[in-house]
């Protein structure tokens, strides 16, 4: 299974272009809190399985995925790869967006 990567840089880019994409932060609630990318919805990776159905409805659209250092992120894409999410994309880690951050 291939899991798309894409870089801040164009991610950044790619969202400012479309505002459709789904941006999704996999890390923890208290890791939330101290501080995520502006737009992103929380949907920690251990129960991103089951919340999924709910939390991301259509599974043809765009979706970025990303975490603290993106170990978590890849788990999490490959997990929506297999529920049937056919635009995923693993953005990497936090750690790595040299842009705006919402604390």
């Amino acid at each position: 299974m291939k899991i798309n990567s894409i870089k801040p840089a164009e991610a950044k880019k790619r969202m400012a272009e479309d505002k459709s994409i789904v941006l999704v932060d996999v890390r923890g609630s208290d890791e939330y809190a101290t501080g995520h990318i502006p737009g992103s919805v929380l949907i920690p990776l251990d129960i991103i399985d089951v919340a999924a159905a709910t939390r991301l409805p259509d599974k043809n659209a765009t979706i970025f995925v990303y975490c603290r250092s993106g170990a978590r992120s890849n788990m999490a894409a490959k997990i929506l790869i297999n529920l049937g999410y056919a635009n995923i994309y693993n953005m990497g880690g936090i750690m790595s967006w040299p842009f705006e951050v919402v604390r």
